[in-house]
């Protein structure tokens, strides 16, 4: 199998996308699942990201929207793992990485066991500076909008209470359900809130940098809370979540990075899409 780090991301930055609206297939080594967001279309959309496995397009790609819970079973695909999917250039997104994916037409293909085969694909993609994209993205909103930041120190994650869904996002979820209802289709469970919000502060190596601090909206952070703290009083989880996203993933023995991404319609505004964490060498 060829590997991406041979050749390593493009100096110049993310690929324009094509001119032409015509489907192309995509080859994705995928790092990145974010916590489903209420959709009045599709019900949940989730965006996934990844490194292509296309060597005559290197860099970060996004596929959005992906359905996840009405994906069949045996297309749930895991992150660290290879897929293969028709795509689109998305239209009504500035930001090149941006495809917009057929769902019906996914493909599994080899899953990365940690951890060396997964640094040996991901590792030539590391930045530093956080501050350069909050920079470039003011600069410019087509700018990068994909990055794996590593930092200089991690000072903590803040854990906080969910408000629940806005009332925007309640009426989406609230039409997605009817709409179930009117053809018979068998899930219509509403998307629930998760109980906690995350909020990782840290320093980049960029010299000037004051801190970040970040939301967290990786799928994971969602899950774990659903999987294993559903009957925990709030102190018990918000402990629990704290000791497993940063004292256990940041720990001192770990390579820690951070997966961000922007907002389309706030370039300027990143968040943490997911957490690496190889052990150091």
């Amino acid at each position: 199998m060829n590997q991406l780090s041979l050749f390593g991301p493009r100096e110049e930055g993310p690929e324009e996308k094509p001119q032409s609206d015509r489907k192309e297939r995509l080859r994705v080594l995928i790092t990145v699942k974010a916590a489903p967001n209420p959709s009045q279309t599709y019900g949940e959309t989730v965006c996934v990201a990844g490194l292509s496995a296309d060597l005559n397009r290197r860099g970060w790609i996004r596929l959005y929207p992906v359905n996840f819970r009405d994906l069949a079973s045996d297309e749930k695909f895991r992150k660290y793992e290879l897929v293969s999917v028709d795509a689109r250039p998305a239209r009504n997104d500035q930001r090149r990485e941006s495809w917009k994916p057929i769902s019906a037409s996914l493909e599994r293909g080899a899953f990365l066991k940690p951890w060396q085969p997964r640094r040996n694909w991901i590792d030539p993609y590391i930045e530093e500076s956080m501050c350069r994209l909050h920079r470039a993205a003011r600069a410019d909103a087509n700018s990068q909008s994909l990055a794996l930041i590593k930092p200089k120190d991690v000072g903590g994650i803040d854990i906080e209470r969910h408000p629940g869904w806005s009332a925007d996002e309640q009426t989406k979820i609230d039409a997605y359900v009817n709409q179930l209802d009117l053809f018979g289709t068998r899930d219509r469970t509403p998307l629930q809130p998760p109980r906690f919000k995350g909020f990782y502060r840290y320093r980049c190596h960029d010299l000037n940098c004051r801190g970040h601090r970040q939301g967290m909206i990786d799928w994971e952070f969602v899950a774990y809370q659903r999987n294993h703290l559903a009957g925990s009083d709030a102190r018990h989880a918000a402990t629990a979540l704290s000791e497993k996203f940063f004292g256990n993933l940041c720990a001192s023995d770990k390579d820690v990075a951070f997966y961000v991404g922007n907002q389309a319609k706030r370039a300027h505004v990143f968040s943490i899409l997911g957490v690496y964490w190889p052990p150091k060498a």
